[in-house]
């Protein structure tokens, strides 16, 4: 046996020299593990399609300006914009009131009265609201105003619908102008409706009413003076106008001045 280094040796038996033979090292390869097949993987989507699912997402609608009535459309996410007519400024934000508010309000968005709020406000027009508290101003609705309150409501309330919910028990001072009103609650009130008036089952209207329909539901319950199809008269209207009866003409002699009238 001779030594593994060696690069070469003599025969012992025939005294020739040769090369010792080295075992060659037998290398041994991995086979490849198995892959498995999976769904298709989808890649991170880039930045630009990540902005365009965004952009998709957002919802838009349609505003009317208050001043000249022109209608744009809008996203959701937006605050404010501008009339593509008359350039006014029309205000899309939210309002929430948690205290006593009294600056005028003129928005497309949400007015939300808590419970701790009280709105004073003169002046504040909304796309809906939802009355949590006192409403002691002046509020007009384009949309919906629901009332989610017990207790007296000196305020003036004019909106397109009004839903006063179940748990509610509302008295209103001043008269309610709607195109229809919806109660699931009970309300103590004037109510003046342009299309319909709805007292759903449990609920109760205790006021009068002027609107071209009512709905009372079996176990609802109404009290007052009912003017169906026709319209209140104004104080302006009760009386037919007067002209002026013309002044007689009276032929004057020369020389005479008529009589200036009394002050």
């Amino acid at each position: 046996m001779e030594y593994a280094a060696a690069k070469s040796t003599m025969c012992r038996q025939c005294g020739g020299a040769f090369s010792p033979a080295v075992p060659k090292v037998e290398l041994r390869l991995r086979a490849p593990a198995p892959v498995e097949e999976h769904a298709s993987v989808a890649k991170e989507p880039s930045l630009l399609s990540k902005f365009d699912g965004l952009w998709s997402k957002q919802r838009s609608s349609v505003v009317e300006c208050f001043d000249c009535k022109a209608k744009t459309e809008v996203i959701s996410a937006a605050s404010s914009t501008n009339c593509p007519k008359c350039s006014a400024h029309l205000d899309l934000s939210d309002y929430k009131i948690n205290t006593i508010f009294s600056r005028a309000i003129r928005t497309h968005g949400e007015v939300h009265v808590t419970s701790k709020g009280d709105l004073s406000s003169s002046s504040v027009v909304c796309r809906s609201a939802l009355i949590e508290g006192k409403l002691r101003g002046n509020l007009h609705c384009i949309g919906t105003a629901t009332i989610n309150y017990s207790g007296k409501i000196p305020g003036r309330l004019t909106a397109e619908h009004v839903l006063v919910e179940r748990k509610s028990a509302v008295q209103f001072f001043r008269k309610v102008v709607v195109k229809s009103i919806e109660i699931r609650g009970h309300m103590v009130g004037e109510v003046v409706a342009e299309t319909v008036v709805v007292i759903h089952r449990s609920a109760s209207l205790d006021g009068d009413v002027t609107a071209k329909s009512i709905s009372v539901e079996k176990g609802g319950v109404f009290s007052g003076h009912l003017v169906i199809g026709t319209s209140r008269l104004k104080q302006a209207e009760l009386l037919p106008e007067t002209k002026p009866a013309a002044a007689p003409n009276e032929e004057l002699l020369p020389g005479i001045v008529p009589p200036l009238p009394a002050t």
